[in-house]
């Protein structure tokens, strides 16, 4: 590229950026010079052709970011965050992870220290970020770009690397508590460090951080927008619906009003009952963390360090009362309906919600553990770093109110104790009472074993160039297992309230093998060539082989140009692969054949039916080919932008179709083949059908499907405006997708995916962070950070999501700051300040209604302060 050409770009891209309604922080707002992610070569930030994002941990403090989720929710490549309100309603231990690109969770590689920690037991798709032990973390780095040729699997949409401080001395005390200024939510932290030597004058260091936050719930019924909709709709009412025979005609003697129940909503004959004010929008939660690390310098060349951390979370979360799908009632029951339509001779089916002991609570309990051995330091000209690691991951979710064994309620209805039709006698109430269970429900177990070394040295000025080739080369050995084990007994009993497969007993192992090798080559004082490739080798597929090639072109000092091409790879996990084949509830959809338009008033209409989940052995890599290409400029020491062109295709995605697609009738034909009904040609909506001749499921085991183009650009800037009242700091992040678009099935048809309901949700096409500072003195700052999803359609799935569209998402954030000494700082601020709500969404996809959790924060207009004092 001319360099007027390229000056050209840089001056229309920084107009560009001035209209953007928000802004936030990126590597390249300065030009600090940092070891970063991305490379096995040492070496800094000003010298990498990758693109790399630094959140520093003293500024996140100030802005009153205490946890891992509202620290990436600012990162404008991440288009979602599976948070700890995704764990309501499902066994996912309270986990919490991250996405970028949108491709996926699985896709984005999550380190500390770069090195690997153990994936989340329950799945096995990544790691909980919710695990990691924020009190000694420094510095997150985040690349946005593929690195399987460094890292090996799972880096395909990039990685996020949490790097702790490397040694410490003194102490340091760190305080906040927030309250929302909605009821619930209100949350506490406390960090507290001390660290004691000096590795220069003493040879030694050794410090240790303990870590404790805690969240208040907020549910459904205290939050207004709860009531937009009527959200959560089921079949399983109090009083309850019942048919006869195959349900084709279904009653409520509540309806047609449906006004004296719980909840209850119109459906002709029957009701519906609306459940999203039982749901928690956001659980309750308590989280504690340490971690203990030594450094020896064995002399001046090499240093051993020995590392533990264990971080322990609890997760509590709330869902509506049991509904029983299936209970049987004969006509000599006292509580027999009083409808001609009857045949007496004949048994009716009632679906029924136990509201009398009240919502279902579970408890996730989730330990994460890593002993790390390592040994750094030079030798014969190279340096070089070696690692012995042991990473464990346990999970364990108790049920512990609400749930009830299965046989006894169906019992008392047959028995005529219970009645499903209005109120109930005291006797009545004992008995459902006494009914009730609590305990273990599954348990699940990661652990990686894990060896590696990578050494990098400077070969000498080959080409002339003024500058020294450097040279880097590494392997790593990796043991896994992975087990998640149903409590059988204790699972048999709640099956159908719980949906979980009492049989569920999944256990897989393998092992890989690697080695790689990096080779930086100056051409020119102006330009750079980096090369790498690795190998890796898995015990269960296969081995597989991954390059990158990238470049760095500095003209001058004032202009980067930098840009990558390479292939990626993610290995099917040990979940994917091993788990046992089990039967469970899907989410609220419509058969696609006996539900016509999905709005016919039958059982089979918005209702959730059994699905038959399980590995596939057969599983192959997804494989990855991903272009970067980038333009940074800093025309002066208080000006920095740029922009970064970025491009990934996938092929053999893992994973399961769509439930938009499964369920959508004009599929029916071609999915058909998923759909297993009974013998009366229906799909179960019992678990307690399944497995059983009886049993009619959809069959949604992993598979290799089709693939996923998705490209765009990130933008990012730095202004800093010095004046007599003290400066002004000016940043941008901002994320613009020009294209996305996936295939649900092998030769399939490519859906769009960009400002669209697609699939599994949307791809917001503009994401933007803007920040604005102002400092004086290094004593006092304010400010104030935007943050803008663009609007999307909405899921398509409900009538009234086929034409909604969802609003923009705009929020901001105040802080202010006081350093009184060197000791003690000060901070309050407001999250927020707008209290902007959620907008409207009628997605399916998650057990909150109202709006999506999954992009946006129910917690509206929170106050907070920190406070911090070092000794």
């Amino acid at each position: 590229m001319h360099k007027r050409n390229a000056v050209s770009l840089a001056v229309a891209t920084i107009v560009a950026m001035s209209s953007l309604p928000a802004m936030a922080q990126d590597a390249e707002q300065t030009l600090e010079r940092v070891v970063v992610t991305g490379s096995a070569i040492k070496r800094l930030d000003a010298e990498t052709s990758v693109p790399v994002t630094t959140f520093k941990m003293t500024e996140l403090r100030q802005q009153g970011l205490s946890t891992v989720e509202q620290i990436l929710s600012t990162l404008t490549a991440s288009q979602s965050s599976l948070g700890t309100s995704q764990s309501v309603g499902s066994s996912t231990g309270g986990a919490s992870f991250a996405d970028l690109r949108g491709i996926g969770a699985n896709k984005t590689l999550v380190l500390l220290n770069g090195r690997r920690i153990a994936n989340n037991a329950f799945d096995g798709s990544a790691p909980d970020l919710n695990m990691i032990p924020m009190a000694a973390i420094e510095r997150i780095e985040v690349l946005r770009d593929g690195a399987s040729s460094l890292y090996g699997t799972d880096a395909i949409g990039g990685v996020i690397n949490f790097i702790t401080k490397k040694d410490f001395t003194g102490g340091t005390v760190n305080v906040g508590f927030d309250a929302p200024q909605k009821s619930g939510g209100k949350s506490g932290n406390l960090n507290v460090g001390y660290g004691y030597g000096d590795l220069d004058k003493d040879n030694f260091n050794v410090f240790g951080f303990v870590d404790y936050q805690k969240q208040d719930s907020i549910g459904g019924s205290q939050r207004s927008y709860n009531t937009r909709y009527a959200g959560g709709l089921s079949t399983n009412t109090d009083p309850a619906n019942y048919y006869q025979g195959s349900g084709l005609t279904v009653y409520n003697p509540a309806a047609p009003d449906c006004t004296n129940g719980t909840n209850l909503i119109k459906a002709g004959t029957y009701c519906r009952m609306t459940t999203s004010s039982y749901v928690d929008y956001v659980p309750k939660s308590e989280r504690a963390s340490g971690m203990l690390k030594g450094t020896i310098k064995l002399n001046n060349d090499h240093q051993l360090g020995l590392e533990y951390f264990v971080t322990r979370s609890v997760v509590q979360t709330q869902i509506a009362p049991v509904p029983y799908a299936s209970l049987s009632m004969s006509s000599d029951s006292p509580y027999w309906p009083d409808n001609a339509a009857l045949d007496k001779s004949q048994p009716i089916t009632v679906k029924w919600r136990d509201t009398v002991s009240g919502p279902r609570q579970d408890k996730n309990i989730n330990l994460q553990q890593r002993f790390l051995a390592s040994l750094d330091g030079a030798i014969a000209g190279w340096d070089y770093s070696a690692g012995l690691s042991y990473n464990q991951n346990r999970v364990t979710e108790k049920l512990t109110h609400g749930y009830a064994d299965g046989s006894k309620i169906a019992a008392g209805v047959a028995d005529g104790i219970i009645n499903p039709f209005g109120d109930q006698s005291a006797d009545a109430v004992t008995y459902i009472q006494n009914a009730g269970v609590a305990g273990t429900l599954m348990q699940g177990k990661g652990e990686t074993y894990n060896f590696d070394a990578h050494a990098s040295r400077e070969l000498g000025d080959w080409l002339g160039a003024g500058r020294q080739v450097a040279l880097a080369v590494g392997t790593e050995l990796r043991h896994e297992k992975f087990s998640q084990v149903a409590n059988t007994d204790f699972a048999t009993l709640v099956q159908d309230s719980t949906g979980v497969d009492p049989n569920t007993n999944s256990v897989g192992s393998r092992s890989v093998y690697a080695v790689y090798s990096e080779l930086n080559l100056p051409i020119t004082r102006q330009l750079d060539i980096t090369g790498a490739v690795r190998y890796d080798k898995y015990s269960d597929f296969g081995s597989t082989t991954n390059p990158k090639l990238s470049f760095r072109l500095q003209p001058t000092k004032e202009i980067l140009v930098r840009g990558s091409v390479s292939t990626g790879f993610r290995a099917p996990s040990l979940y994917e692969l091993h788990a046992a084949n089990t039967y469970t509830n899907s989410s609220t959809v419509s058969d696609p054949l006996l539900c016509p338009g999905g709005t016919a008033g039958t059982l089979n209409c918005q209702t959730q039916f059994m699905v038959r989940n399980g590995g596939n052995p057969d599983l192959q890599p997804e494989k990855s080919k991903s272009l970067t290409f980038g333009l940074q400029f800093s025309p002066t020491t208080d000006l920095a932008f740029g922009i970064d062109f970025w491009w990934i295709g996938i092929k053999n995605q893992i994973g399961v179709v769509g439930d938009a697609s499964l369920y959508d009738e004009s599929n029916y034909a071609l999915f058909s083949q998923y759909f297993h009904r009974n013998a009366a040609g229906e799909l179960s909506t019992s678990g307690t059908d399944c497995p059983g001749t009886n049993c009619g499921y959809v069959d949604v085991r992993q598979q290799n499907l089709g693939g996923t183009n998705t490209a765009g650009f990130d933008l990012n800037g730095n202004y800093r405006l010095r004046t007599a009242v003290g400066n002004f700091t000016f940043g941008l992040n901002s994320t613009y997708v020009s294209k996305y678009k996936f295939q649900e099935y092998q030769d399939g048809p490519w859906v769009n995916g960009v400002g669209v309901y697609a699939g599994s949700g949307p791809v917001f096409r503009w994401q933007h962070t803007l920040t604005t500072v102002w400092s004086y003195n290094t004593t006092y700052s304010v400010g104030l950070t935007g943050h803008y999803k663009s609007s999307y359609k909405d899921d398509p799935s409900t009538t009234a999501g086929e034409t909604h569209t969802v609003a923009s998402y705009t929020t901001f954030d105040l802080f202010g700051n006081w350093k009184a000494n060197r000791q003690l700082s000060l901070t309050a601020g407001v999250r927020n300040l707008m209290d902007r709500d959620p907008p409207l969404s009628y997605q399916q996809a998650v057990f909150q209604a109202g709006y999506d959790p999954r992009y946006t924060d129910p917690t509206g207009r929170t106050f907070y302060v920190r406070g911090s004092y070092d000794f």
